[in-house]
């Protein structure tokens, strides 16, 4: 990279009364959400350059805790998690940066943006006054403004504004709360423009005076000026912080889709009108690994685990191509071109895809032939206690058999794969508000096990502080509380490796499998891993975690980004909870986003 480039040059940015002001000049900011943490970091540049493709001047990003902070003071800004590095490249491309890094993000985020060790703190409260929690988050705030503060553009950086909390107003009312978050920001050496977002019904909650309020969800002009004027003495300017083109998906429900020509017309009136606005999401890429967030309301509600594509039906789809929402939205956009602009530069092409021939997975082995040392307690433990962020955790314990008893769990978090003797005998499934199973036991001892897995954290709502996971009461069995459990943690931090196939093949009963292959490739491109034939898991390519499959739908392909595949040989490794006789997996050059099946049985 030889030599240091020239320092950019310093610019202002301030509050006009109607407008916002670019070195005293008015600017409409015509914003695009991307996040870093979503896309290959080899794939950032593209995707910046198609923002400005579509006429983007601008975008925005939050910034996720759990991220940078994993285990308490461990921080990590590296590779895919180098945000500075990504605010620099937005710079390069010459779009300016909206920086949202209130601790609290939503996102359908895991546990909304917040490290799950917080949970872990005796009487700690996220969004609260409550001094561990705001210890906690001001370190935390202190690591971002080292990497992000320099980069504001009164210090010659492309950062105009930066949000305070977020959407604070559907939560809470508590002005001191924000005046302090407001006070850390400061601290951690954001001394630039500060803003507040909240929905419409929600921003005199949700806002600190002093601040610009930015309305989320609205795109009539005249609501929007009059609901930021009431909370801003009466004047602007007038920032849409979140405008949704379409909508986030979740397990077992709908794929959710907008056609563009519903939302052409609304962006054009908002343009026309003058105001700025951030659409959410330009781009939403993919919730890798296991970072997807849920919703849940309440007991008499459904829990709503989030899918692993986040491809939002938005402007640029989940693989970073354009589609007809794009081509929509840049024909609006170019009406506004402010005089003497330079027309916009041409949209770049779909890239190239490709559709793997299908392969034999023939190197499998059995989960539980390869379990760590296991912790034990008498009681079950939950995620937290044994120190376990996301992933799996194995309980097993030994019970008299004989006879047919019901198996009861007590709030479980999430999904249960529940397996005597090695066999497996049925599922338990937080969503479907399942907690109990009929068991038919063999004389004798057995052993009983109980494969739990966090299907993502609570990421918005009161049932934020109600976010532990695993087995978090108890189990009984006959009416009788089981005791003696065994804990074997499997968050597969990192991809499983299995050497050489296995001697004896899985059987339909039998317990979850790794099952692994090797493919060469001539020439890397984008793909898609078919998941119909399989029933639930996760994958991993050459060591990246590419999300969790589930046969239920609606997302039934897995996205392979070209920058993570190589030329020669390849590395694809399944696990499977369910089906564990499937072996063939098979390649498409197309995502499949929308497909529900019925809640099917596993093969017995």
């Amino acid at each position: 990279m030889g030599g240091h480039p020239a320092p950019s040059p310093q610019h202002t940015f301030a509050l006009g009364r109607d407008q916002f002001l670019l070195d005293g000049k008015p600017v409409q900011l015509i914003s695009g959400e991307l996040h870093y943490p979503r896309i290959p970091r080899e794939a950032w540049r593209s995707r910046l350059k198609m923002a400005k493709a579509m006429g983007l001047n601008t975008i925005g990003t939050y910034v996720f805790w759990n991220v940078h902070e994993p285990q308490p003071g461990q921080y990590d800004f590296t590779g895919n998690n180098d945000v500075a590095a990504f605010v620099k490249m937005a710079q390069e491309e010459g779009l300016w940066v909206i920086l949202r890094p209130s601790p609290y993000v939503c996102a359908e985020w895991e546990f909304g943006g917040y490290p799950y060790w917080l949970q872990n703190v005796p009487g700690l409260k996220v969004r609260s006054q409550e001094p561990q929690y705001v210890a906690a988050y001001t370190r935390y705030l202190q690591a971002v403004g080292k990497q992000l503060a320099p980069l504001q553009v009164n210090h010659g950086g492309p950062i105009l504004m930066v949000q305070v909390e977020n959407e604070y107003g559907s939560y809470g009312a508590d002005k001191q709360y924000l005046a302090l978050n407001k006070k850390l920001f400061e601290q951690a050496g954001f001394d630039g423009l500060l803003y507040t977002c909240d929905p419409a019904p929600d921003v005199a909650k949700g806002h600190l005076p002093g601040l610009l309020p930015a309305v989320n969800g609205l795109d009539k002009p005249a609501e929007v000026r009059k609901i930021v004027q009431a909370n801003h003495d009466g004047q602007g300017p007038y920032y849409i912080a979140e405008w949704y083109p379409a909508w986030f998906d979740w397990w077992g429900a709908p794929h959710h889709t907008v056609p563009a020509a519903q939302y052409a017309a609304p962006l054009d009136s908002v343009l026309k009108a003058g105001l700025s606005i951030n659409m959410y999401m330009f781009h939403g890429g993919t919730t890798r690994g296991f970072m997807n967030g849920a919703n849940y309301k309440g007991p008499k509600t459904d829990y709503e685990p989030q899918v692993s594509s986040y491809d939002y039906d938005a402007p640029l789809d989940e693989a970073g191509n354009p589609t007809a929402k794009f081509r929509a939205f840049r024909e609006v956009i170019a009406k506004y071109r402010p005089a003497g602009a330079p027309p916009l530069p041409p949209v770049p092409a779909a890239k190239p895809s490709m559709a793997l021939p299908a392969m034999q997975l023939t190197r499998a082995a059995n989960l539980f032939d390869r379990l760590p040392a296991p912790v034990a307690s008498q009681q079950p433990r939950t995620f937290e206690q044994l120190k376990q962020a996301y992933g799996f955790v194995l309980y097993r314990t030994t019970v008299a058999g004989g006879g047919e008893k019901t198996l009861k769990l007590r709030d479980l978090r999430d999904y249960a794969v529940v397996l005597v003797n090695g066999r497996r005998v049925g599922t338990l499934d937080r969503r479907l508000r399942q907690d109990s199973l009929r068991l038919a036991l063999p004389a004798g001892r057995v052993q009983l096990d109980l494969l739990v897995e966090n299907l993502g954290r609570i990421n918005y709502g009161e049932y934020l502080l109600q976010n532990n996971k695993g087995i978090t009461k108890s189990v009984t069995l006959g009416g009788q509380q089981l005791t003696g459990w065994q804990h074997y943690g499997l968050p597969f931090d990192q991809a499983p490796a299995v050497a050489k196939a296995s001697a004896a093949a899985p059987s339909a009963a039998s317990g979850p499998v790794l099952r692994a292959a090797t493919f060469t490739l001539s020439q890397p491109a984008d793909t898609y891993l078919d998941m119909r034939q399989w029933g639930k898991g996760v994958v991993w390519v050459n060591g990246h975690n590419l999300g969790r499959y589930w046969a239920i739908g609606p997302q039934q392909t897995l996205y392979v980004p070209a920058e993570w595949l190589k030329k020669g040989q390849n590395e694809v490794m399944v696990l499977e909870l369910l089906r564990p006789q499937q072996r063939t997996l098979a390649g498409l050059d197309h995502p499949i986003l929308s497909e529900l099946q019925p809640a099917h049985k596993p093969s017995n």
